[in-house]
């Protein structure tokens, strides 16, 4: 594949990974309402071991959620070569026309 004839975008925005954080973050708050729950038991090493299986055991959930979000968005766009001649010219027309200091 000659990747010199396609341009590579991710249209990514928080809108789309939004509600996954959110879910996330109630089940942050709900362990760790679970381990104060827990604190004021005669065993608060049970709180901690709950509040460390609940992250250890969504974290992958949401990794693989925002991982095939994220692979959802990624698009290749076919460039036409008459296209692409154009933004490389303007490119090397910004580079010889250093940014200048405002005052």
């Amino acid at each position: 594949m000659d990747m010199q004839k396609y341009r590579v975008t991710c249209t990514l925005t928080f809108g789309d990974i939004y509600g996954q954080i959110i879910v996330w973050l109630v089940v942050i708050f709900l362990s760790l309402a679970t381990a104060l729950g827990l604190m004021g038991a005669s065993r608060p090493i049970y709180a901690l071991a709950t509040v460390g299986l609940i992250l250890v055991l969504s974290l992958p959930f949401l990794l693989f959620a925002f991982v095939t979000t994220l692979l959802n968005h990624i698009e290749f766009t076919s460039i036409d070569p008459a296209t692409q001649a154009r933004p490389q010219a303007n490119r090397a027309k910004n580079l010889s026309n250093p940014a200048q200091a405002a005052g």
